[in-house]
């Protein structure tokens, strides 16, 4: 971890106050936020599966039309995490929550890490890769039959994970929770997303208290945040929570 300059330190003592002073604090977290467990970023080039750029293969399309490939690559991640975990920043926003700092998180990621660590209120935008469903009847599946590329129990139609694809609507409950939370947020942090994704790039704009925006890439956003800092999620979550506990 690189020597902290004196701005970034009183940056972190000024979004450390913030948090203290916050009555509602909302986290939305991004790909940036399960990179540090190992998990592949989705939309990275690094990230291309059998040289298929995943955008294409996570679709309605890919489940309608090229069914195994679908199958094939949402298996591949399944057994990704199997050898990945939460790690301290996952572990930090929980203990956060226990101590009434952060209210709710709401994430784009799939893999459940937030729950994992110990977090309750979180919001699932896209879904999660842990359970699945039955395309065809919608009836709830098994994942060891999904992983084992057997069919739905009930009718024999395709199994598919929880997850938001191309081409579908965010999960309504989520996103309504979501919207109404960071409405009546005093703060809103933003974590490990590049914000491209349409709607969830929308949200922060609901926010009528403060903003701050947490991820490596910072230059393009920060100008819509009273607060950028540049780092990896679980260095900057760590450097906040000293600056918490210092006084």
């Amino acid at each position: 971890m690189k020597d902290m300059s004196m701005e970034d330190n009183r940056n972190l003592d000024l979004l450390a106050s913030w948090i203290r002073e916050s009555k509602y604090t909302v986290v939305l977290t991004g790909a940036g936020m399960s990179t540090e467990s190992g998990i592949p970023d989705f939309r990275s080039k690094d990230g291309w599966w059998k040289n298929i750029d995943p955008t294409t293969v996570a679709s309605t399309y890919a489940l309608e039309k090229q069914y195994d490939l679908f199958r094939d690559f949402y298996i591949m991640r399944i057994n990704t995490l199997k050898y990945c975990k939460p790690h301290f920043g996952h572990k930090i926003l929980a203990d956060w929550e226990k101590r009434g700092l952060v209210h709710c998180i709401a994430t784009q990621n799939v893999d459940g890490f937030h729950q994992e660590a110990g977090s309750k209120n979180v919001y699932e935008l896209h879904g999660n890769i842990r359970t699945v469903r039955c395309e065809d009847c919608s009836d709830d599946g098994k994942l060891e039959d999904f992983i084992m590329k057997k069919n739905c129990s009930s009718c024999g139609g395709r199994l598919r994970p929880n997850v938001v694809l191309f081409g579908e609507s965010l999960p309504y409950d989520d996103l309504n929770s979501t919207m109404e939370a960071i409405r009546k947020a005093d703060l809103v942090i933003v974590i490990g997303t590049s914000l491209q994704v349409y709607p969830v790039n929308q949200l922060p704009d609901l926010c009528k208290g403060k903003k701050a925006y947490i991820n490596l890439d910072i230059d393009f956003h920060s100008k819509y945040f009273d607060l950028a800092l540049k780092g990896k999620a679980g260095d900057t979550l760590l450097n906040i929570e000293k600056h918490l506990t210092k006084y």
